[in-house]
């Protein structure tokens, strides 16, 4: 029976092992050919020289011997070359190629250390251009996965901590329904419907927050008209505030220029502004201002709300921030999640532009933001 036996594959040769024989096998080379064309031509010119003596008029003598004598003192000369120059030229290879291995082995251990889920490892700078610039790009990449990761452990936990609400109360109620302790009633059910509702919303702001900030999330650009934006934002959160809650109030001129954004993401922000001045204010008005500036276009939503305090400005775009005051509200709005804020932030940013917020505490707040003139 005839067995078909697979050979293994020849042993694969490192780099400093290829650099370190390339470098030799030139060195052999060179060294060949300086051996052999000196062996050939330089008892040539010798001859040649004694003869230029004699066409001189100066009497050589033991001619024969002077050249065997020559030819044996130039091959003892040309093998100290070779043996004293081929083991410099090696020596010297052998460390050049280990020098430039080295980071490219720093590297190797590191990815290694970065596939087992270790993200701190950072490459030192090298005085190899290309090495180094490799080195600049890994740590680049470290440093942004690390980010990724932190943000995204960050998110998980306040995530963590954000479900725990509605899911306790879920869970009181069903299992007061279950002990008959609690009687279903339409007022019931429609509880756990609101609290159904905020998960779900939660997780949608969620996803598009950590999308976002990973950078996944698709922008497309064209030019957006302001004024009709703002104006239909306004028409549609007028139809649903109280009769005795704010008044939602439209500053805008219809020649404003157009926008280079992406209208819905625009549109979201948006949403997002004119929600949480709803959830903090009770009584006054809300007004969408927009107004022109070189290059680029502003848009504010103002509110005569509840306002937030100078210490808490600084965390008002923070992932599940609220106001103290706000925590002890419940509020069906796309502000509910707590993170709508950070989305909108996080929006602007994609789009090229910048978002602002000034408030006093009593009085109301002013976020504003601004994005690029479309060309």
């Amino acid at each position: 029976m005839l067995t078909n036996h697979q050979s293994d594959p020849p042993p694969k040769l490192g780099l400093q092992t290829r650099l370190l024989l390339s470098h030799l096998v030139v060195m052999i080379v060179g060294l060949s050919i300086l051996v052999g064309v000196g062996r050939v031509s330089t008892p040539q010119l010798f001859i040649w020289q004694l003869r230029q003596l004699e066409g001189r008029g100066i009497r050589v003598g033991y001619r024969y011997e002077l050249e065997q004598v020559f030819e044996k003192a130039w091959s003892r000369g040309a093998l100290w070359s070779v043996l004293l120059g081929g083991g410099a030229a090696g020596g010297l290879s052998y460390w050049l190629a280990k020098r430039i291995t080295e980071p490219l082995t720093e590297i190797q251990a590191a990815t290694q250390r970065f596939a087992a889920g270790e993200l701190e490892p950072r490459l030192p700078d090298s005085d190899i251009l290309e090495l180094n610039e490799l080195a600049t790009s890994f740590n680049a990449m470290a440093l942004r996965l690390e980010n990724v990761e932190q943000r995204r452990r960050e998110l998980v936990g306040d995530l963590t901590h954000e479900l725990r609400t509605p899911l306790t109360v879920l869970n009181g109620y069903l299992e007061g329904m279950t002990d008959g302790a609690i009687a279903p009633s339409p007022e019931v059910y429609a509880r756990l419907t609101q609290e159904t509702k905020r998960l779900g919303r939660l997780v949608e702001d969620f996803q598009t927050l950590s999308k976002a900030e990973a950078g996944y999330l698709p922008i497309q650009t064209a030019a957006v008209a302001v004024e009709p934006l703002l104006r239909s934002l306004r028409d549609r959160f007028a139809d649903q505030l109280l009769e005795d809650g704010p008044e939602l109030k439209l500053d805008c001129p219809p020649d404003l220029p157009s926008l280079r954004a992406d209208k819905a993401r625009l549109e979201q922000i948006l949403v997002n502004l004119i929600g949480n001045a709803i959830r903090y204010t009770t009584q006054g008005s809300i007004t969408l201002r927009a107004w022109a500036e070189p290059g680029r276009v502003w848009m504010a939503v103002l509110d005569t709300g509840q306002g937030i305090a100078e210490a808490e400005l600084a965390k008002v775009f923070e992932r599940f921030w609220r106001s103290d005051k706000a925590r002890t509200r419940d509020s069906g709005g796309v502000a509910g999640s707590g993170i709508g804020l950070a989305i909108a932030r996080r929006l602007v940013e994609l789009q090229g532009g910048e978002i602002q917020v000034s408030s006093q505490l009593g009085q109301g707040s002013e976020f504003r933001f601004w994005l690029p003139i479309s060309a």
